[in-house]
């Protein structure tokens, strides 16, 4: 009977010790009265100010979000959340101040002053204190040793400043920690800064160590184009044209898309190596494999116009326009193959057919992640850092638009 007596006390004391913990968990006795820390966050203004966040009415939320924190000052998420949004909205100042202030409370988890570090880390970075964001990004990875966010911003802040060795290092990193099925993706990025430690090298002028670089590059992700090109010149500069134009032709195996980055290339060195052949046959190769390729069309077209053919260069350009009509360099070689055939009236009246609803531009370039525009590809975006985020873009040619109009109409 004393030992159930005993156990029910023990029971009884558990209970109470687990609602005095639950009880000091949620309340807090500030100015003689008790708060309830779970009030801010059931409030309607904290409620309300994560939905204009989600709907980026980041006024609105701002001020929502005020409110509820003013329910209970120490609510932590709060405050980070409102020191992030003024720095979006270009309040760089006033969100250091907050989470420089977050980071002085006492009782801080390690989880906690990792995050506030974190925050404080993306503010110093958005206001250009590349120093400072570089030590508290370094200073999350003490309290969080693989904290993605902080890795991902440490790369970029050395890919910015063109400290490539160490942009590297931190990539490895984050390839380690991530799951099998990125791996892929991190080997890309790899390849990219590897091409990068081989431009750094031939700066240098140590052609040895910038070719070693690009064939691991190439090694890593047999996609990095770059390394292809460069490691191409290289061969060619070192006298070894043969080795050079297989190398390039590796680069079109991969990526028939990309060929273009090398066409001036092949040509030329062909030309050196007596092969006359090898880069119309090429062309003629692309063009069979894929009939919209306007830009081996156009290659060939302006090759077989140099060499004393433009009748059969228009042919090719008049067929490139049908599958783009806007890019200015098929128009630029139009008007040098006319004007060598006299300007043939035929052949005139089928450019002015081609082209009567085109608009001229220079091939223009986006990044898919933030809509940087460019007019040459980039392999790394100078708005977003993401690697080989560029696609050309193309405006649909009149004919297309015409037959969406008939289909719309059938509809």
């Amino acid at each position: 009977m004393a030992d159930s007596l005993a156990l029910l006390a023990v029971l009884v004391a558990l209970l109470v010790g687990l609602a005095a913990g639950k009880a000091w968990e949620r309340y807090k006795l500030r100015e003689g009265s008790w708060i309830d820390r779970r009030k801010a966050r059931e409030s309607p203004h904290y409620i309300l100010g994560l939905n204009f966040l989600v709907s980026n009415q980041l006024d609105l939320a701002i001020e929502e979000l005020t409110t509820a924190a003013g329910i209970d000052p120490d609510a932590l998420e709060i405050h980070l959340i409102l020191g992030n949004l003024y720095r979006e909205k270009g309040q760089v100042t006033r969100a250091i101040q907050m989470h420089q202030q977050l980071l002085r409370r006492p009782r801080l988890t390690k989880l906690e002053h990792a995050y506030v570090l974190l925050c404080l880390a993306l503010d110093f970075r958005r206001a250009g204190f590349v120093d400072r964001a570089l030590e508290a990004f370094t200073e999350v990875l003490r309290f969080d040793t693989d904290n993605h966010y902080a890795l991902l911003n440490l790369e970029k802040l050395h890919e910015e400043q063109h400290q490539w060795e160490e942009a590297y290092a931190i990539r490895q990193r984050l390839a380690a920690l991530a799951p099998e099925e990125q791996r892929q993706h991190h080997q890309a990025i790899l390849a990219f800064l590897e091409t990068q430690l081989g431009l750094q090298a031939l700066e240098r002028q140590d052609e040895r160590t910038a070719a070693s670089r690009f064939e691991s590059a190439v090694d890593l992700d047999a996609r990095a184009l770059p390394a292809y090109v460069r490691l191409g010149d290289l061969q060619h500069r070192a006298g070894h044209a043969a080795d050079a134009v297989a190398t390039w032709e590796r680069l079109i195996a991969k990526a028939p898309e990309r060929a273009y980055l090398v066409f001036s290339r092949i040509e030329a060195v062909s030309r050196e190596l007596g092969d006359a052949e090898r880069f119309p046959a090429l062309c003629r190769r692309l063009i069979a494999s894929n009939p919209v390729d306007w830009r081996a069309r156009l290659a060939l077209g302006r090759h077989l116009a140099a060499v004393g053919r433009p009748s059969d260069a228009l042919d090719l350009l008049f067929d490139s326009l049908v599958h783009n009509p806007h890019a200015m360099a098929i128009h630029q070689v139009v008007w040098r193959a006319l004007a060598a055939v006299q300007f043939d009236a035929d052949r005139v009246q089928r450019y002015m057919e081609l082209t009567r609803e085109a608009v001229f531009y220079l091939d223009p370039h986006v990044c898919i992640r933030c809509r940087y525009r460019s007019t040459e590809l980039l392999w790394q975006c100078p708005q977003c850092h993401e690697w080989n985020t560029f696609i050309e873009e193309r405006i649909a040619s009149a004919e297309d638009g015409e037959e969406e109009d008939d289909d719309n109409d059938a509809g």
